[in-house]
């Protein structure tokens, strides 16, 4: 396209002195235009590097938008230092040095401009500028979308970042701009970046998505505002604050987001106010560090897509939750390390797959009025120096309210735990805690156990249809030579279980029950964030399975052909010598420790369970339990706390099978003093002096395995073979679905195998995937789809609602 020509209204005092001229280039027009004149652009391209110094109104022919390109070879296009009005114009840039469009002074008004350029920055806008910049967009795969600096400003509305190489929108240099319903999109960088002391940025009503990076990042004193924004589908964090930053979202929405949705340190403060978090691959809210802080009201968490704690808050962090939701999360709150601390007034904790609230390594929680629901366990105190308090708290649902462990001590005052599966309260390994005005109702286990002569507090504490009994004070009962809990006016509904012991001043409340060890699934501590599960030992009354019956059940599992056929030769190694030896001949010795390697979710736990039924139902096992734990279990924060721990853990398997997952990371490869090697060489010793008591299975991926073991040369030498799980393909997956479908009372429609065979073929294969897990995950996505679909018809038949179809299977991930 050819330069046209300029037209220029020269506009005087008075309306009689208007006149009209052309000129043959932009640059003359100006320099004869003057205050108040408008330059009409006829369509073309020029190459020219203009500046506005005066007051004009530069625009494009109307009705012809984008026919006006300014496209210099080189340098800035278009520098504003006045408060001009540009409009209907396409801005290009080469310039890899300077911006396409500079607004330098004034305030200018920028209309319905085009900016498609591979410059620095799409718009630049600095010093004293003001513009007000008006459905603009910007496509820049070569730099920053919008750069405000060094005291900048202006208001941007309805604009629209196509593209950026960098940042979307960089604020920095104390600039102060204000968005309104603009949307950053194809960033490369973060979508809105905010840095630096006195710089400032408020967007109100705008969508930030589809960023390699983060979507809102706020560092180094910088401060931003958003109001009824959206920030989805980023590649990295959805939010990131650090170093002093302080940011406050209101009415915001942030989902779709790999990594964790908002995270924030250096003490940094976040304020959220009626605002959701939901499908976020790690951490909802990330805290770390002392003296960053989050303070969230009506807030709501939820529709967790990874493995991790909804809400993490640890290194001396502060987290303040009020009147908010976190529900469909693995767990909702952690807070770990000394100095971190949670306060949650108001709240509902719900579908909570493993722990809704842990507390450890010292740190503290304190939750007033809230509602626990749907959860393994309601609350988990883990370890010395662990505390808090739960205050007017309901838990609802769960397989045990609260779980006081190795030297915690909180205080649970006027909680009421309602229908646990196995326990109301639980205390053990030299957990303390004081129980005050508790009530425990329709318990499947016990209302409160305490073993190990553990030293709580139960004062005026109540329980009601407790399956196995209200209290059980298990190695150690109230009144005993000053070891125990101390039980105060508490009652229960089963008078045959109430005894008044001396002195008459402390009623101790008793049942006759006795107790049959440790409490079944009680999930054991963390490596990451991912739950691990402790057995309960088998019922002495019920009786134990064949090996015939337990070897059924792993033929069952899809899969595992070479795992199974692993187990079967070491069942026949073992029955076949139980046989000599019952007809006076030699039984070759052997060793029943194992390695098992291989992913996730490829079914390396319920093999090691179904493995310890086998050797109990030979009898080389007494009990044959299964015993979870991974290297936070094992391994202590200071010298000799390591040894405790391990042998504690060795004890609590006796008789059974002592599972250790992830055991590579007892010896990592960058150790230095690290504790871990104490715990293998402790663990050796037992093993060595007990070989009978226990049978230690170690896991973990296979190459990190391989090189534990060569590593560690007396470990090695303890186990007598590898069993590999390999990944599961897409016609096991499929199997697995049937099953899952079949169990719950569900069938596949037409087409659906081939769809369902198809999705696990193109499923990506990579760190992430979870094997059977994966395949479960589906089967329960299919049927949340499956009951949206079903749920608009007013009568659906049996078919419609037992049918899956390929409609109902999730998008890829």
């Amino acid at each position: 396209m050819a330069q046209g020509t300029v037209q220029v209204t020269h506009t005087g005092t008075s309306r009689w002195r208007r006149r009209t001229g052309e000129y043959a280039s932009l640059a003359a027009a100006l320099e004869a235009a003057g205050d108040g004149d408008v330059l009409t652009v006829a369509p073309g391209t020029y190459r020219e590097n203009l500046v506005l110094h005066r007051v004009v109104t530069l625009r494009g022919p109307e009705g012809s938008p984008g026919s006006v390109r300014i496209a210099p070879v080189d340098g800035v296009p278009l520098t504003v230092r006045a408060s001009a009005v540009v409009q209907d114009l396409h801005i290009e840039g080469q310039d890899a040095a300077a911006p396409a469009l500079l607004v330098e002074e004034g305030a200018p008004e920028l209309v319905d401009v085009r900016i498609t350029t591979r410059s620095a920055a799409g718009i630049e806008v600095r010093g004293g500028a003001r513009p007000t910049v008006r459905r603009c967009t910007v496509d820049n795969p070569a730099g920053v979308g919008i750069a405000v600096v060094d005291g900048g400003g202006g208001v941007f509305e309805e604009c629209e970042v196509v593209a950026a190489a960098q940042s979307g929108v960089a604020v920095r240099g104390g600039a102060r701009p204000r968005l309104e319903h603009c949307r950053v999109h194809h960033a490369s960088g973060a979508g809105l970046s905010v840095t630096g002391e006195n710089s400032s940025l408020e967007a109100v009503g705008c969508e930030v998505y589809e960023i390699r990076g983060s979507g809102v990042q706020v560092t180094a004193r910088a401060t931003a505002h958003l109001t009824d924004c959206d920030v989805h589908r980023t590649t990295a964090d959805g939010v990131t604050l650090d170093t002093d930053a302080v940011l406050t979202l209101a009415d915001c929405r942030i989902h779709d987001i790999p990594e964790n949705a908002v995270d924030l340190r250096s003490r940094s403060v976040l304020t959220l106010t009626r605002t959701s978090v939901r499908q976020f691959g790690r951490n909802g809210l990330s805290v770390w560090d002392p003296g960053t802080r989050v303070d969230a009201n009506q807030c709501e968490i939820f529709d967790s897509t990874g493995d991790y704690p909804a809400v993490w808050v640890s290194d001396g962090a502060t987290a303040v939750l009020e009147s908010c939701r976190v529900h469909d999360v693995p767990d909702a709150l952690f807070v770990l390390d000394r100095g971190s601390r949670a306060d949650v007034v108001d709240s509902d904790l719900t579908q909570v797959r493993n722990t809704a609230v842990s507390v450890s390594d010292g740190a503290t929680a304190q939750l007033d009025d809230c509602r626990i629901r749907d959860a393994a366990t309601g609350a988990w105190f883990r370890d010395h120096g662990s505390g808090g308090t739960l205050s007017g708290c309901t838990i609802d649902g769960t397989q045990t309210g609260v779980i006081v462990t190795k030297g915690a001590d909180p205080t649970i005052d006027r909680c009421t735990v309602t229908s646990p599966a196995e326990a109301g309260f639980y205390v053990s390994a030299d957990g303390r805690g004081s129980f005050l005005n508790c009530r425990v109702t329709g318990s499947g286990g016990y209302g409160f156990h305490v073993i190990d002569g553990c030293r709580a507090t139960l004062r005026k504490c109540r329980t009601e249809r407790c399956a196995r009994g209200g209290y059980e004070f298990a190695d150690g009962g109230p009144g005993t030579s000053g070891d125990g809990p101390v039980v105060e006016d508490c009652t229960s509904d089963e008078s045959a279980g109430l005894r008044l012991p001396e002195p008459p001043q402390e009623t101790a409340v008793q049942t006759t029950a006795m107790s049959s060890g440790l409490l079944g699934a009680i999930p054991g501590q963390r490596t990451t964030e991912q739950d691990h599960l402790v057995t309960a030992v088998p019922d002495p009354e019920k009786p134990a399975r064949t090996s015939a019956a337990v070897l059924g059940e792993l033929d069952a599992l899809v899969g595992l052909e070479s795992v199974k056929r692993e187990v079967r030769a070491l069942t026949d190694m073992i029955e076949v010598g139980r046989r000599r030896q019952q007809a006076g001949l030699k039984a070759a010795s052997v060793r029943r420790h194992l390695v098992f390697t291989g992913s996730p979710g490829t079914g390396k736990t319920t093999v090691a369970r179904l493995y310890g039924e086998i050797l109990a139902s030979l009898g080389v096992l007494e009990k044959g339990h299964l015993v979870e734990v991974s290297r936070v279990d094992l391994v202590g924060e200071h010298i000799g706390s390591t040894a405790i721990r391990t042998q504690e853990a060795f004890e609590r398997a006796r008789g059974g099978v002592l599972f250790i997952d992830e055991a590579y990371a007892l010896s990592p490869e960058d150790s230095g003093r690290d504790f871990g090697r104490e715990a293998i060489d402790t663990l050796v010793k037992l093993m060595e002096d007990h070989r009978d008591a226990v049978v230690v299975i170690v896991a973990g991926y296979t190459a990190e395995m391989e090189r534990f073991l060569s590593v560690n040369p007396g470990v090695a030498s303890r186990f007598s073979r590898t069993v590999r799980f390999g990944d599961y393909g897409p016609d096991e997956l499929l199997r697995i679905v049937e099953q899952q479908s079949e169990e719950h009372e569900y069938r596949l429609g037409p087409g659906t195998g081939e769809a369902l065979l198809k999705y696990f073929t193109a499923i990506p294969k990579g760190p992430a995937f979870g094997n059977g897990r994966t395949a479960r995950q589906t089967f329960e996505a299919m049927v949340e789809r499956h009951a949206g679909r079903v749920a608009q018809l007013a009568e659906p038949s049996t078919d419609e609602l037992t049918l899956l179809y390929p409609e109902d299977l999730p998008e890829l991930p």
